[in-house]
């Protein structure tokens, strides 16, 4: 079963208010805000499967220290038992925008083997960039929560169309790539970056696997099906057939590319 913040289990939401306390007592200064967006904030969370993504919002940089802080508490909390992807901005970085967006501080499951071994490498007072960024402000502005602190469009920009497109085909790109080692999240993310510039409809995973399996044509509905199920139900993933993952594979990219090249 997939879960929003609405529904979601008990022991989620008191697991995200100890990242939360603990956040407030570690940075020492009252964050401007925190908030949710991801699969928990749209509809699509598997505790099996998804991570949960967080903003935090402050007034002022934080210290090395309490960046060292930090990272150090989510390589105790995260996966115990929910990944945690977690960004940290003030409010000057919001007020400027730009893409890639510079960020003060971050922390997800794919950085953990770098602060394990490395830490004093990664955290330090050099700018740093992300491209997710704007993706993660647009999904924010439309299905985002605040958890705390001021609302969503009082802090976060408008995010310029072609930045949110640029952010959401580095993903895409990495997905055709990759669709055969990940083939339940690449084929799902394939479908709504499709949908988006097809429609410019933003959507979960959940909700692309659904649509797929309407408007696609019908030698790709059951591989889109068979993706939307295991993402659901938390299936293995080994039983996909290569040929079919190829063949969807193809499809979309070659209808991505005839939209991005049409002229309007």
């Amino acid at each position: 079963m997939s879960y929003d913040w609405n529904n979601c289990p008990q022991e989620l939401k008191n697991f995200i208010a100890d990242l939360m306390d603990g956040i407030n007592d570690m940075i020492e200064q009252p964050p401007v805000g925190m908030y949710l967006h991801g699969s928990l904030a749209m509809g699509g969370f598997n505790p099996n499967r998804s991570d949960i993504d967080l903003l935090l919002v402050t007034k002022r940089p934080l210290s090395m220290h309490h960046k060292q802080e930090l990272a150090h508490f989510f390589l105790e909390k995260s996966s115990k038992p929910f990944p945690i992807e977690i960004s940290s901005l003030t409010l000057e970085q919001l007020e400027s925008w730009s893409h890639p967006t510079p960020y003060d501080f971050h922390f997800s499951e794919y950085w953990r083997e770098r602060y394990e071994t490395e830490l004093n490498k990664y955290i330090n007072n050099k700018e740093k960039t992300d491209g997710d960024l704007a993706a993660h402000f647009v999904i924010l502005k439309h299905r985002g929560i605040c958890l705390a602190g001021r609302p969503i469009e009082e802090i976060f920009p408008s995010i310029p169309q072609q930045d949110y497109l640029a952010s959401i085909l580095e993903d895409y790109e990495e997905c055709l790539e990759k669709i055969h080692e990940k083939p339940v999240y690449c084929t799902l993310n394939l479908v709504r970056v499709y949908r988006y510039v097809k429609e410019g409809k933003i959507c979960s995973k959940q909700e692309a696997g659904k649509w797929g399996q309407l408007n696609l044509p019908k030698p790709f509905t059951a591989v889109i099906r068979q993706a939307a199920e295991a993402y659901e139900l938390d299936c293995p993933e080994a039983a996909f057939v290569q040929n079919d993952l190829s063949a969807v594979r193809d499809y979309l990219r070659d209808e991505v590319e005839l939209l991005l090249n049409t002229p309007d």
